[in-house]
This record gives structure tokens, sequence and C-alpha cells, in this order.
């Protein structure tokens, strides 16, 4: 068996571990209680050395260690949308270092090559093609309504210069990337070494949508995100395809944007005629 392919050692006992740093995302970022969220992290990690040397899990171990470094890295900043120069910045190196971090420990401390960027290309099926049409459709009707009516526009920051609407373009885009990076082709890479692909991707979609909650996608958001958050998992590990679910991701994020842009200047032209007023 090669470093990067799928352990096949892993029993339903791993699964507790895994679980548990999984569930500490949802208190680091959702419950904004970081004591529980490193102390599930902790025991994750002693949970996975367990494992391992019972000969539960096939290193589990190091794989938990990886995500592990993500989270408490991103943990170090509020994520409360914010793009004042200082956190615009702030933001692009806590988030860099949780994506490079992991892969530095996966492949130079651990030696396995298991999170991998492999953009694929843009040679898609016609199916590909239709589902993204279908997604821009979805979003372009549902996230005004969203966004607009729960008020959850207002937690990003009120934008009118141009400079202000040129970063919140750039960091709704640029977190966009992020999120595909670290919650699909890292988080998601490692826990599918060890489980099922539908558990792995829970697994994911759990860590993505607490994250995404204390990034401003709240109030009914989770019944939006979830989704997303599954099915992006989903063909990424069909496809192997990052350019695809980026491509995907990023259009997805540009009507997120124009929303909210729209949310602030109601005065302003939008593109949304059926949008409702905003909360």
């Amino acid at each position: 068996m090669t470093p990067s392919a799928r352990t096949q050692h892993t029993s339903a006992w791993g699964l507790v571990p895994a679980a548990a740093v999984a569930l500490a995302a949802v208190f680091l970022f959702a419950a904004l209680d970081s004591s529980t969220g490193y102390l599930l992290i902790v025991a994750g990690l002693i949970g996975a050395a367990v494992t391992d040397a019972r000969r539960l899990s096939d290193r589990l171990l190091p794989d938990l260690a990886c995500v592990a470094a993500g989270l408490a890295i991103i943990s170090l900043i509020p994520l409360k949308a914010d793009i004042s120069w200082p956190m615009f910045f702030t933001f692009g190196v806590v988030l860099t270092a949780a994506v490079a971090v992991p892969w530095w420990l996966s492949h130079r401390v651990f030696g396995v090559d298991a999170v991998r960027f492999p953009w694929g290309g843009w040679r898609w099926s016609g199916a590909q093609w239709a589902y993204l049409v279908g997604v821009l459709t979805a979003a372009y009707f549902l996230l005004p309504s969203y966004f607009l009516s729960s008020g959850v526009y207002e937690n990003w920051p009120a934008i009118t210069t141009p400079s202000e609407i040129g970063r919140l373009l750039v960091g709704v885009n640029v977190v966009g990337l992020w999120d595909e990076l670290f919650f699909i082709c890292t988080v998601f890479a490692l826990f599918r070494r060890h489980f099922p692909t539908w558990q792995a991707n829970v697994l994911q979609a759990t860590i993505f949508v607490s994250f995404l909650w204390e990034l401003g996608y709240q109030a009914w958001g989770p019944l939006l995100t979830v989704p997303f958050a599954l099915i992006q998992g989903a063909i990424f590990g069909l496809t192997k395809n990052l350019t695809y679910v980026v491509v995907l991701h990023l259009l997805f994020d540009v009507i997120v944007f124009l929303v909210i842009l729209h949310g602030h200047n109601p005065a302003w032209p939008h593109p949304f005629p059926l949008a409702p007023p905003p909360a």
C-alpha cells in the first residue's frame, strides 16, 4: 500500500477520535467555546493514539494531528467578516498557514502523500456543465432570499467605497478558494484514508459548516451550507478535479458578493429583481 492510498485497517472505533476532532470545530467556530473545542481535539488525538496502538486504526494519529493543526491555526483569529486592511492581511496569513502547515506535516514529517491539489483541467462532462448551470440558477434565486430576509448580510460590514468593494470581492473569493484547499483537499482527503467516502464527507462537512457559521452564514444558513459542503466533497471524490469544484464555488461566491453589496446598498442597481427587501 502506497503512503497516499486509503488505509484499510481502521475499525469503527477509529470513528470516535475522528468525530471528536470534527466536533471540536463546532465548539471552536460555531459555539465559540474554545476550551471545549481544544479539549475535544486533545481527546481525539489521545483516542487515535490508543486505536493505533491497539491496531484498531492504521496511522490515524498523524492524519488527525494534521487536521487538528489546521483547526488550531484557524482558531487563532476571530472569523467574523472584517475587511479592514489589517484584518484583510491577517486573514490571508492565517488561512495560508492553515493549509501549509498540515501539508508540511503530512508530507515532510509523517511521510504521507495524501494532501494533494489535483487541478484536473477544464475537460468536463455534459453532466458537470449541467450541474454547474443548475447550481448557479438555484443560487441566484435562493441566496438573495436567504441573505436579505434573514438579515445575515449584516454579518458582513457595510461597503460603499471602491476600496471596500474590491476588498470584499477579493476576500469572498479567496476564502472560497481556501475552503476547497483546506476542507476538501486537506481535511476530506485525510479522513478518506481511514473511512468510507460518505463518512469522511460527513466529518469534513461538520468542520466546513462550523467555519461558515462563524464567518456569517447563520440563521437558516446551514440548510444551504450543509448540502453544499457534502456535495462539494462528493463531487471532488468522484472527479478528483479541483478546478471544477473551485470554479463552482467561486461563481457561487460571486452571487454571494452581489447579494451582500445589494443588502447594504439597496438603492444601487442590482441583478436581483425578485429579491425581497433587506430586513
